[in-house]
């Protein structure tokens, strides 16, 4: 078997974890051929990035309820501390974060009896603003490294025309937005990994 290094290995484990739900460290270390303490070694910066977490049965991901970093997207726990990111704002007064509103609409249509407002911020001038009133532009022709299919939010419907003519993609309301989403997922965990 050939060596791997250990960013590869922490694919595997994730790659495995995603396959079969919870896997225990002699198992990872057996089908890795390496030694326990290394199979440690390498869950290390796994679990200090929330990527898994430790449980009675094993190594498995998070749960959307273990899930309460304020740096960290509810919905897929990617970093949410970007321009990108969206806050729901419950009826308890508590916020949910997202990294960026393709998680925000989600989360939004999952919870949407809990949530007294949703804001966002316009891609172009970086405002908040209430994503209820927002245009979001769906699948436009940029990068983002985000959540696909790629969402961006807009104050101005006008200015959200102007740069799908040069990036494409789709315009949607609020609503439009989530059902577009909604059909284009296959399940809750579209964008973990």
């Amino acid at each position: 078997m050939m060596r791997m290094l250990p960013v590869e290995r922490q694919q595997q484990i994730l790659t495995w974890i995603e396959e079969e739900g919870t896997l225990r460290v002699s198992e990872i270390s057996s089908r890795l051929g390496v030694s326990e303490m290394t199979v440690y070694r390498d869950l290390k910066p796994l679990l200090e990035n929330n990527k898994i977490t430790k449980t009675s049965n094993g190594i498995s991901f998070p749960t959307r309820e273990e899930t309460t970093w304020n740096d960290r997207c509810v919905y897929c726990l990617k970093p949410a501390t970007n321009r990108k990111s969206v806050q729901l704002i419950k009826t308890d007064h508590t916020i949910e974060q997202t990294c960026c509103p393709h998680c925000g609409l989600l989360r939004y249509q999952d919870i949407r009896e809990d949530v007294a407002q949703i804001m966002c911020r316009d891609f172009l001038t970086d405002v908040t603003i209430s994503g209820k009133t927002a245009t979001y532009l769906i699948e436009a022709d940029l990068n983002l490294n985000c959540c696909q299919p790629q969402v961006i939010s807009f104050d101005s419907r006008r200015q959200a025309s102007q740069f799908q003519k040069g990036f494409g993609g789709t315009l949607h309301t609020f609503q439009e937005a989530i059902v577009f989403i909604s059909k284009e997922m296959q399940g809750p965990d579209c964008c973990r990994h």
